[in-house]
This record gives structure tokens, C-alpha cells and sequence, in this order.
């Protein structure tokens, strides 16, 4: 199985901004970084008009799109009441990964670092730090009881993320 570890926090925190700046980080460093993000919203990978999009509107309940850059594989998922995490993880190519980031999914039982920005609109009490958050990335000093990253420094979260998969 592949190490998983949520960058979970508040919409609007920050979670794609410092994933941009991190993947290249982790990259540089050797790591073969996946991702996969959560999304409250009806998304579609396709465009109307495509011959890909029409046949899978058609009723094909899987739809493999593929050129010698990239693939990808649309699975209509409409009896689904939520979305199962190791499920999703368990479709990722093991061989050509170190590490599966996930954007979001902070319930989940998995490894996670809380994003914190002091002007988040929330208070800090409402930060859930449960026994799967193993650090907080924030722009301001915290007193916590796991690691405080400081949100800015992406060399030190990638160093933390480093020594956390060697551990």
C-alpha cells in the first residue's frame, strides 16, 4: 500500500496553493508524489462535444481516454452515497509512486497536516486534531501537542514529510 497523507484544512486555507509549491519540493527530493483531491463540487474531467463525453453520457458506466502522453479513466459513480478513500488509493499504480497526497478528506482515518491560517474564519478550538493529525502548517506560532510547520516554509514541510516516510 502507498503511504497516504492528507493536507486537510478549511476551504479557502490553502490546501492547493501549498500543494503547487510542495509537489515540486517532494519531486526534487526524489519522491514520486500522487494526488488525489476531494471535491464538493459536480466535476468532469471531459468536454461536451468530445467523442469521449458523448459516448460515456451514452451509459458507459467506464470510460478509459488514452495517448502515448497520458490516460485517464472515468467511472460513473451515481448510486454512491460517499466517497471511499482506500478505494480511490487502491487505483493508483503502486510501482510508479512513493506517496499519495490527498487534498481534503480531514474525517478520514488517515495521516494528515492541518493547514491553520490565523485569518481562516474559524477559532483554533475548532481545529480537529485527532490521533491521525501528525503536524499543523500555520502562519502564526501555535502551542500545540504535534509539530507546527510554519505554512510558508515549504522546504521544511517537505523535510518533514521526508523524514515522516523514512519513519
Amino acid at each position: 500500500m502507498i503511504p497516504l497523507l492528507a493536507i486537510a484544512a478549511w476551504s479557502g486555507t490553502g490546501k492547493t496553493t501549498l500543494l503547487k509549491k510542495l509537489i515540486p519540493e517532494l519531486c526534487a527530493h526524489g519522491i514520486r508524489p500522487g494526488l488525489i483531491k476531494h471535491t464538493h463540487h459536480d466535476m468532469d474531467v471531459d468536454k461536451p462535444g468530445k467523442d469521449s463525453f458523448e459516448l460515456r453520457k451514452a451509459g458507459a458506466a467506464q470510460t478509459l481516454v488514452a495517448s502515448s502522453q497520458r490516460w485517464a479513466l472515468m467511472t460513473e459513480t451515481p448510486d454512491e452515497t460517499s466517497l471511499d478513500l482506500a478505494y480511490l488509493a487502491g487505483r493508483m499504480d503502486a510501482t510508479k509512486l512513493d506517496l499519495v497526497l490527498v487534498e481534503g478528506f480531514k474525517h478520514e482515518p488517515v495521516a494528515k497536516i492541518m493547514l491553520w491560517r490565523q485569518d481562516c474564519g474559524h477559532n483554533l478550538q475548532e481545529l480537529i486534531l485527532d490521533e491521525h493529525v501528525i503536524a499543523v502548517a500555520s502562519d502564526v506560532a501555535l502551542e500545540l501537542d504535534v509539530p507546527v510547520l510554519d505554512i510558508n516554509d515549504i522546504a521544511q514541510i517537505a523535510g518533514f514529510i521526508l523524514h515522516w516516510l523514512r519513519a
